[in-house]
């Protein structure tokens, strides 16, 4: 099925949305080093920013949930996922008003409420615009637009830091002291740029996607086992997506993988994460009406385009990015997987899953660059795991989407608990690097659910594992 022009501007329009929460993610990258200053935190203080963020996406989906089983209606079908998008922007608009309060009173635990209630906000918009972006074509393609929209998100996380600077700082700058009015007016932009959008939502021509069946008491969504071991794959998906780039800077400091001071490592960080955007860049091919042979080029002429962008960004912060060119060889084993995938979602993530453990395996054997690369490039075999997990998760249930994806956004909260486990393991274990076998356990049970996911899919009659356009 070929997407219209219609449906084309649907999703162009939806998409906005997505860069929006990479964006704002990104922003806190440069809100917590000016929280730690301001409020004379401590290092575990400071990172309550990011735990207040990330929890909220839990507390949202629960909240969402509870309410719906309480009153016996299914919320975000009764509204449609279009007007979900925009209570969820306009949720997070409050929550930066609020946030202009919490920083002139100067109370740090209401700037983590302010945080947490712009969180909730992004919560309910995810919870809405993942299966809004299946819904708008065919669904043997939704993993793909998904991996679109993904690859704007990551493009916003890319450049989110560097606008946020310059808006802050007037450049990209170091030591420069951050007054309160500067915070007010980057959340008075934000909490106007989050209305703005959110009237653009309600004025778009993006349909009102809406299931009217009703509800019945039950176990509702959750008698989809595709689901069940979905919520399981989100869970590990981002918790074993985090805790690699977030424990990989403790494994960077020992010698026998460089011995890099803090100074030094930020490039690291920031491939790990451009590599995300490697991945769902060339992910996103498949959704453009493209010949096979024009596919198979872009599918390995983009993945080092986006390279080249982390490389130049990076180069323009002053960085000597020469320290990185060997990763170019680990991209094209990430380019080979993509044509094992076949545009398949249960078979692309079970080979991204494979390659996430080989590469974790690999780390584990060595050390040095070679273990470094291997480990970064989890960022890779991670980056188109999401759209075919969410893809998979939700085929057929039908009037249980929107609740399915409820829950499926509940367990971001991944995201927040594996990487203090794998914390955990390293002090007990006393050994950074060996806490990494975790990481292979996780990409294993990702392997299982593409296994189990096609298996379970096929016994309800549902294919699929038939590449768009083949009947």
């Amino acid at each position: 099925m070929k997407q219209t022009s219609s449906t084309s501007s649907q999703f162009a329009t939806l998409v906005t949305v997505f860069f929006f929460w990479g964006f704002l993610a990104a922003s806190n990258g440069v809100f917590i080093p000016f929280c730690k200053e301001h409020f004379g935190l401590s290092q575990f203080q400071s990172q309550l920013i990011d735990l207040a963020f990330y929890l909220a996406y839990f507390v949202g989906s629960l909240a969402l949930y509870l309410i719906e089983r309480l009153m016996k209606i299914d919320f975000l079908n009764k509204i449609g996922y279009k007007m979900g998008i925009a209570y969820g922007l306009f949720v997070s608009a409050a929550g930066a008003v609020a946030m202009i309060g919490a920083v002139n009173v100067g109370n740090y635990w209401l700037i983590l409420s302010a945080l947490f209630l712009i969180a909730v906000g992004f919560s309910l918009q995810q919870t809405c615009a993942q299966p809004f972006a299946i819904a708008l074509g065919d669904p043997k393609t939704g993993a793909h637009r998904l991996n679109l929209a993904g690859g704007i998100n990551s493009f916003g996380t890319t450049i989110g830091p560097l606008i946020v600077s310059y808006f802050l700082f007037g450049g990209i700058a170091k030591n420069v002291q951050v007054e309160i009015a500067a915070v007010n007016q980057m959340y008075m932009f934000l909490a106007g740029l989050f209305v703005a959008v959110a009237v653009f939502f309600i004025l778009s021509n993006l349909p009102t996607i809406r299931q009217d069946e009703h509800i019945e008491a039950g176990p509702g969504a959750l008698k989809y086992p595709q689901l069940v071991y979905g919520m399981a794959a989100i869970f590990v998906y981002v918790g074993v997506e985090v805790t690699i780039q977030s424990n990989l800077g403790a494994l960077l400091k020992l010698p026998e993988f460089g011995g890099y001071d803090e100074s030094q490592i930020a490039h690291f960080i920031s491939l790990f994460w451009g590599s995300l955007m490697i991945g769902r860049w060339t992910g996103a091919i498949t959704v453009f009406n493209l010949t096979k042979m024009w596919k198979n080029v872009l599918t390995v002429v983009v993945p080092y385009v986006a390279f080249g962008v982390i490389l130049g960004v990076n180069a323009l912060s002053g960085t000597d990015v020469s320290d990185l060119y060997p990763y170019a060889f680990v991209i094209a084993v990430q380019i080979a997987g993509f044509f094992v995938g076949q545009e398949k979602p249960a078979k692309t993530l079970l080979t991204f899953a494979v390659l996430g453990m080989a590469a974790m395996s690999v780390g584990m054997l060595t050390t040095g660059s070679v273990a470094v690369f291997a480990f970064i490039s989890g960022g890779l075999f991670c980056s188109v795991m999401w759209p075919s997990i969410f893809a998979l998760s939700i085929a057929g249930l039908g009037k249980y989407t929107s609740q399915g994806s409820t829950f499926l956004i509940m367990m971001i909260l991944g995201g927040a608990l594996i990487p203090p486990l794998q914390g955990w393991m390293a002090d007990v274990l006393n050994d950074i690097h060996l806490s990494y076998i975790i990481t292979i356990l996780l990409f294993g049970y990702l392997a299982f659910f593409a296994v189990k996911a096609k298996r379970v899919l096929k016994a309800q009659g549902i294919d699929y594992e038939t590449p768009a356009g083949s009947h």
